[in-house]
């Protein structure tokens, strides 16, 4: 479906961003990796979506929080790639404590990652999408961006901000085939979050199923997770031509926790 498109996906090394990029090579479109990954297993990562979709793919590590290594992948992508047409704006990081406690490094790093980064993201690739007059962006914010939780705030705050800067960005676009929505998960499937679950299991004396079950339902109704590569069918449904009129949309996916 996807097929002579190419997206650059933030943050794709592992968890969403990586489920994301997965569905997007399977539906035929070039590829932009990005993220933090050791250098000596590059090679192997890019060459595995090659052979597992056939499709062409590209790497950078540019660390998000400095502008000029951003720029530096915006020009290594309009050279090697020559622009791309989908920004999927992925990467994050998270930090919790309380406000009055909050260190104000991870508040720097955690606003320029999060928020800061989209905005320099899409002032490099907009002008070519308007030129093209097509375009997709898909935000991936949080349920945080829509609610708030305790010991959140620098997550929190860039999260609502990105929720805001997608509807700036989709209404100045909106009649340039551009298409601009943020994603708003909720629990995700991933690492991180079996870490929390291990240590609720243990710290209790419960098993592993018990314990998924109270993580997620404190929040959300659906006993459930969301799967990294459910998301990445939304961001391939929001690049179709069916999902033409949707921008300035935020779309939770959240087991209904933002409908309470």
């Amino acid at each position: 479906m996807l097929a002579n498109k190419t997206a650059l996906v933030t943050g794709s090394t592992s968890g969403i961003g990586l489920g994301i990029a997965h569905q997007l090579a399977k539906a035929g479109c070039r590829l932009v990796l990005h993220g933090f990954l050791d250098e000596s297993k590059v090679a192997d990562f890019v060459q595995s979506f090659k052979d597992d979709y056939g499709v062409n793919v590209f790497f950078s590590g540019a660390d998000l929080r400095d502008v000029d290594e951003i720029n530096a992948m915006a020009e290594m992508i309009n050279k090697e790639v020559g622009g791309i047409d989908i920004l999927v704006n992925n990467a994050g990081i998270q930090y919790t404590a309380p406000l009055e406690d909050f260190p104000l490094d991870k508040w720097n790093d955690i606003l320029a990652i999060n928020l800061s980064s989209s905005f320099h993201t899409m002032q490099k690739f907009l002008p070519a999408m308007q030129s093209n007059q097509w375009g997709r962006i898909i935000n991936i914010s949080s349920v945080h961006g829509l609610v708030a939780s305790v010991n959140k705030a620098a997550y929190c705050a860039a999260k609502h901000g990105l929720v805001g800067l997608t509807k700036v960005a989709a209404l100045e676009n909106a009649d340039k085939g551009i298409c601009i929505n943020t994603i708003c998960p909720g629990w995700v499937s991933t690492p991180l979050i079996q870490s929390q679950i291990d240590d609720i299991a243990r710290e209790k004396g419960i098993d592993a199923d018990q314990a998924r079950v109270e993580l997620i339902t404190a929040k959300q109704p659906r006993p459930e997770m969301v799967a990294p590569s459910q998301i990445g069918d939304l961001v391939v449904f929001l690049c179709s031509d069916s999902a033409a009129g949707i921008t300035g949309a935020n779309l939770p996916i959240d087991g209904a926790w933002t409908a309470q």
